[in-house]
C-alpha cells in the first residue's frame, strides 16, 4: 500500500519538482526544436558573404513567410545558413536561395526561389552557385569616396574646358550645356576636399544605422504602442477637451456676470488693507499687552466651571442700622 502524498519525504518531492520546473524551462526556451510543437524541415544554404543576415531572420517563399533562420556561420571559406521551414510549404530540388533587403534600416531575410519540381530532401544543402547575397550599400559608397579621392580633378577640369573650346562653332544651346557643365567640374575640383568628407561622413552614419537598425526598429515599435494607446483613448481625449473649453466658457461668463460685484468689493479690500497696514505697530503692541492677561484668565478658568478671584484696595463696607 502507497504511502499518502503528505508522509512522504518532502526533500525528495521538491527535488523532483525542480526537476520538472528546469525541463519546462528549457522545453519553452527550445519549442522550436521539439518535433511535435516546433514542427518543420531543417535545411541548409552556402552563401559567398552573410550579407547582414541573422539568427530569427525571417524565411520567405513568394513573399510568405515560411520559416526562420536558425544560425549563421562560418564554413570554410563561405558563410553556412542553417534555417527551418514550416511544414507544408514545397520548393524543388534544384531551388535557389537569396539573401534581400526587408527593411531600408538593414533588416534581411532569406528568400527562396523554388526551382524543379517535388520537394527538397530535408538536409539538403542549398551550394553557393545557387545563392547570392544583396549589394551592401555601405561597401558602395566606400568605393565611391576612395575612387572619387583618386580623380584627378583638375585633369577633369581641363579636359571639359578644352572640350567647351572645341565646340565654339556648335549651337549656342549645345555651348552652354557644356560651359555649365565646365563650371560644375570647376565647382567639383574647387570642393574636392568637402566632398570627400561628406563621402567619409556618409559612410560612418551608414555603419552607425547598420549597428543600431535594432534599436531603431525597437523604437518603431514602441512609438507605434503609443499611437496606437493615444487612438485608443481618442474618445476620452476629445471630452477632456470639450470639458476644458466649456469650463474655460464659464470662467469667462462668472467673471463677466461678477465683474460690477467684484469691482466694489475690491476696492473696500484695499480700503481695510490699508487701515490694517497704517495701524500694524497698534496692533502689534495690543497683541504684545494682551499675552499676559490672556494667559492669566485661561489659567483662572481652567480649574473647572468656576473661578477663584479678589479684588484688593477696596474700603470696608459701610455699618448699617446704627452699629457701632
Amino acid at each position: 500500500m502507497s504511502k499518502p502524498f503528505r508522509e512522504r519525504n518532502p526533500v525528495v518531492i521538491g527535488a523532483i519538482s525542480l526537476a520538472v520546473i528546469v525541463a519546462a524551462v528549457l522545453m519553452a526556451f527550445r519549442a522550436d526544436d521539439l518535433p511535435l510543437i516546433g514542427g518543420g524541415d531543417t535545411y541548409y544554404a552556402s552563401f559567398s558573404e552573410a550579407g547582414g543576415l541573422k539568427a530569427n531572420d525571417e524565411v520567405r517563399i513568394a513573399g510568405v513567410r515560411v520559416g526562420k533562420v536558425k544560425k549563421v556561420e562560418l564554413d570554410g571559406d563561405h558563410v553556412k545558413v542553417t534555417f527551418k521551414i514550416d511544414e507544408g510549404a514545397e520548393f524543388g530540388p534544384d531551388s535557389r536561395a537569396e539573401i534581400k533587403v526587408k527593411t531600408i534600416l538593414g533588416a534581411m531575410f532569406l528568400a527562396i526561389e523554388p526551382i524543379g519540381s517535388g520537394q527538397m530532401k530535408q538536409g539538403s544543402t542549398i551550394p553557393v552557385a545557387r545563392t547570392s547575397s544583396p549589394y551592401d550599400v555601405v561597401d558602395a559608397f566606400t568605393g565611391l569616396a576612395e575612387r572619387s579621392g583618386e580623380i584627378n580633378t583638375d585633369q577633369l577640369a581641363k579636359s571639359f574646358r578644352t572640350l567647351s573650346a572645341l565646340a565654339e562653332n556648335t549651337p549656342e544651346e549645345f555651348q552652354a550645356a557644356l560651359k555649365g557643365v565646365s563650371s560644375l567640374s570647376r565647382n567639383l575640383a574647387a570642393r574636392d576636399e568637402q566632398i570627400n568628407t561628406l563621402l567619409q561622413n556618409l559612410r560612418k552614419v551608414s555603419g552607425v544605422l547598420g549597428d543600431r537598425d535594432d534599436d531603431i526598429i525597437t523604437l518603431m515599435k514602441q512609438a507605434d504602442v503609443l499611437f496606437k494607446a493615444l487612438t485608443g483613448r481618442r474618445e476620452a481625449i476629445h471630452n477632456l477637451l470639450v470639458s476644458t473649453t466649456t469650463m474655460s466658457q464659464e470662467l469667462q461668463a462668472l467673471v463677466r456676470d461678477t465683474k460690477a460685484d467684484l469691482k466694489p468689493a475690491l476696492t473696500e479690500l484695499d480700503t481695510v488693507v490699508k487701515v490694517l497696514l497704517k495701524n500694524q505697530d497698534n496692533l502689534d503692541e495690543s497683541l504684545r499687552t494682551m499675552a499676559p492677561f490672556y494667559r492669566l484668565f485661561a489659567s483662572t478658568l481652567g480649574n473647572g466651571p468656576w473661578f477663584d478671584t479678589w479684588i484688593t484696595n477696596i474700603p470696608p463696607p459701610p455699618q448699617l442700622g446704627g452699629g457701632r
